[in-house]
């Protein structure tokens, strides 16, 4: 059984899909625990504050994506806790689930093709490849 379950959300449709499965994993063990972290692209936080006037409506966007996700686990009644971090998702997410011992990472697929990511690369397909935990990857 998994106790301690990591997923990576940031508001898409696939993460939604995978808090939706790790709250359903969580709630077939009473001791079950979900911690959802949501990682702040340095780049892309720099770039929406120069774009965007009002810093508040930027902070309001972030909650809508996330409330969504945590209806999930609220729902499905299991423990939940949100983290936030600052930096690079990828990198961030695997020493995060590296530091904090976590029994499984959930975290959902972009569905980039292979050649999207051989030149890209994907958030999942590095936290797959790094942390030392289980990743299961939901598409």
């Amino acid at each position: 059984m998994y106790n301690r379950i990591l997923i990576a959300i940031d508001g898409s449709n696939n993460s939604k899909r995978a808090a939706k499965h790790a709250a359903w994993l969580a709630s077939v063990n009473p001791e079950a625990s979900i911690v959802a972290l949501y990682v702040l692209n340095y780049d892309r936080t720099r770039t929406d504050v120069i774009q965007d006037a009002d810093v508040q409506d930027l902070h309001l966007y972030r909650k809508e994506l996330i409330e969504p996700i945590m209806d999930e686990f609220v729902k499905k009644q299991v423990k939940y806790e949100l983290v936030i971090r600052h930096g690079e998702p990828g990198p961030t997410i695997v020493s995060f689930a590296d530091e904090e011992s976590f029994d499984l990472v959930v975290i959902g697929s972009r569905g980039l093709n292979s050649f999207q990511e051989m030149l890209l690369g994907s958030v999942s397909h590095k936290v797959a490849k790094r942390v030392s935990a289980p990743v299961l990857i939901i598409k």
